[in-house]
């Protein structure tokens, strides 16, 4: 298992936290308020980074927590996408939809590299 003692001190879920309360604030305001879709999708990407962190963390071994971190990253994706639906339709700025955008990717980098430390470990126990 990771150096971590609880999922809270894992720095990529403190971020995809901060980041599930910026996209509620964006979601609330304007005609992206009433795009239920749209507005329901991405808010359950965002969510879904952090609870995967979390969920594959409480499983208590490595293989499983990399396969839940893996789901993690693909939901970062997942947001990075709809933020570009947001900006097409004209529901977010491109000054907001850098700075979202860019936090994304960022979590998004940092579950890497958290997967990618994890997995080595995974396959030094097998050697």
């Amino acid at each position: 298992m990771a150096a971590f003692k609880t999922f809270e001190e894992i720095n990529a879920w403190q971020n995809a936290r901060v980041l599930v309360k910026d996209i509620y604030a964006m979601t609330r305001c304007g005609d992206f308020s009433k795009d239920y879709g749209l507005r329901d999708q991405i808010q359950r990407a965002a969510v879904s980074i952090c609870s995967n962190i979390a969920e594959g963390f409480e499983r208590r071994g490595n293989k499983e927590f990399v396969n839940f971190l893996w789901i993690a990253k693909g939901s970062a994706a997942e947001v990075c996408s709809q933020l570009h639906n947001a900006r097409d339709l004209g529901y977010i700025t491109d000054e907001k939809f850098k700075g979202m955008y860019d936090s994304t990717k960022q979590i998004g980098g940092m579950l890497f590299k958290l997967i990618t430390a994890l997995s080595s470990t995974v396959e030094r126990l097998k050697s």
